[in-house]
């Protein structure tokens, strides 16, 4: 039996809402933290009752104490399901993302979330949209139906399929992880993620270990491109080993300075998904 992979995600401050869960909120309920102390007549629960503090109140009243309950929040995850997902050396990297899709359904049954999904290519694939919903199995479902893609020529990539799927989402208060290798022009990316100000967004950069590592120098290396189709032969010079790995550094710090401009900071997926690698990047990213 496979074995349940599980890691721990927050939001930053607290969330709206009444529907109970593990993060902080902002609503009166049934939790443990205190909050204040209100007028029996205007909060009508006996059980709240605090007869100390009503003893010192002045003007003489009945005070019962009110406490802020935890709450769930809405999980989204919006997945790249563009040609070049379907690439990777041993796996392809939409494997990767169903492995994350996999941990975060079975993190946001425990936590007490609804999870939905989002897809997209050159355009928003509604036949893979998921309604936000709590369940056991839901990230199962997800991770599952991402597998069966991996068998199926894919489309090319855009921002203009991010940017229609993204809009389900503008204006809600949600947790959204954004799952990309983010190998297509990057120029609106802000102004999209700019639709999502009340939401904390995770990007995810999947990328596989021979994209990013070139082969040793005086390789003969046959490459295609899986969106356009189209192939070469490359001799690996020096010189093009070098290019090879400036061109990534280069795409690294693209990406770090638009996620920056907009407060927040990408999580690498690199051959392999760590669980507890997740669970890190939010104890050291959300205050």
């Amino acid at each position: 039996m496979k074995p349940l992979v599980e890691f721990h995600y927050r939001m930053p401050g607290r969330a709206s809402g009444f529907r109970p869960g593990s993060h902080p909120g902002t609503s009166f309920g049934v939790g443990q933290e205190f909050a204040l102390h209100a007028r029996l007549f205007d909060h009508p629960d006996p059980r709240r009752l605090d007869l100390r503090a009503s003893q010192r109140a002045v003007p003489p009243q009945w005070l019962v104490r009110l406490n802020l309950q935890r709450v769930a929040v809405p999980v989204y995850i919006a997945v790249d399901v563009s040609a070049s997902m379907l690439f990777g050396a041993t796996r392809p990297k939409l494997h990767l993302a169903a492995d994350f899709v996999e941990a975060l359904g079975y993190s946001a049954f425990r936590a007490g979330d609804q999870l939905g999904m989002l897809a997209f290519d050159a355009d928003e694939r509604d036949d893979l949209f998921v309604p936000a919903r709590q369940g056991r199995g839901v990230g199962d479902e997800m991770s599952a139906t991402l597998r069966r893609l991996s068998g199926t020529a894919g489309k090319s990539g855009g921002i203009e399929g991010l940017e229609r799927a993204l809009s389900r989402l503008a204006g809600r208060r949600s947790l959204v992880f954004l799952v990309s290798d983010f190998h297509w022009p990057l120029g609106r990316l802000a102004a999209v993620l700019d639709t999502l100000v009340s939401a904390r967004v995770v990007p995810m950069v999947v990328w596989d270990r021979s994209e990013i590592e070139p082969p040793g120098v005086g390789s003969m290396l046959v490459v295609s491109d899986v969106e356009s189709g189209k192939g070469r032969t490359l001799w690996l010079r020096r010189r093009l080993v070098q290019q090879w790995r400036d061109n990534v550094a280069s795409r690294r710090r693209e990406l770090a300075e638009l996620f920056g401009k907009c407060g927040i900071s990408p999580f690498y997926v690199e051959g392999t998904f760590d669980a507890e690698s997740v669970s890190r990047y939010f104890l050291e990213t959300v205050a």
